[in-house]
């Protein structure tokens, strides 16, 4: 599965947990069995958090063991998208 169909998968989960609270319950109780059946590969140590309009939450990557520090420079990744309502 290419990277645009993940972000499609995704995108339907997100949709689906938005519409229907029983399914978002279900995706933050047990995230795990929710990518299986879009057929998503489950990511080691999953676990869901959800913002909230009083806290926000920013995932900061943990830095990869095989890269030094000269070359963890030279990547760019990411992008912080913030707006308050």
């Amino acid at each position: 599965m290419n990277q645009q169909e993940q972000a499609k998968k995704w995108g339907q989960i997100v949709a689906k947990c938005w519409a229907d609270e029983a399914f978002k319950a279900r995706f933050k109780a047990d995230p795990a069995a929710v990518f299986k059946e879009y057929g998503l590969v489950v990511p080691v140590g999953l676990k869901v958090v959800e913002n909230l309009p009083e806290v926000n939450y920013i995932v900061l990557p943990a830095k990869p063991a095989d890269l030094s520090d000269e070359q963890l420079d030279g990547v760019a990744g990411g992008i912080l998208c913030y707006t308050r309502l």
